[in-house]
């Protein structure tokens, strides 16, 4: 095992999570690029297909965004038809958004592509490395704004 308060060891585990990042994010990027997209779009219609009716605020708080940096991004998509927005039953102000029929199509392989990468890694390593490394990355994520809070959803 690594000790990882050795220098050399602790860059080579940053090195193997860059590498393990551009494997991540390889394909969907690509399949985005097809498309005018890029990886902040994809960001978006992961959250909107995990939390679907999540509000535009809530989107901000996933994304630890401002609401002028989604605007742009938010916009492109509401105008290709990927996502949907519509005033919330209990407050009209509340934009709750939403995937379109294509949306979900192209959220779903784009998902699919990770989950192939992902599900092999698992596969390999086994369960403890799979919880393992669920615990580095919940524990990577608490250092954020979001923290491991998951979004409000229809709020």
């Amino acid at each position: 095992m690594a000790d990882l308060s050795a220098p050399d060891d602790m860059r080579a585990a940053m090195e193997a999570f860059f590498h393990a990042y551009k494997a991540f994010t390889d394909k969907p990027d690509e399949m985005l690029a097809k498309r005018g997209l890029a990886r902040v779009h994809h960001r978006i219609l992961f959250f909107v297909a995990r939390y679907p009716g999540l509000s535009v605020k809530d989107l901000l708080g996933a994304l630890g965004v401002t609401k002028q940096a989604i605007n742009m991004p938010l916009r492109q998509l509401l105008e290709m038809d990927l996502v949907q927005s519509v005033a919330a039953h209990h407050d009209k102000r509340v934009k709750q958004l939403s995937l379109t029929t294509e949306g979900r199509k192209l959220e779903e392989t784009l998902h699919r592509e990770q989950l192939k990468l992902l599900q092999t890694a698992f596969d390999l390593t086994g369960k403890p490395a799979t919880a393992g490394w669920m615990a580095v990355n919940h524990s990577l994520a608490a250092h954020t704004r979001l923290g491991a809070q998951e979004p409000q959803g229809k709020a």
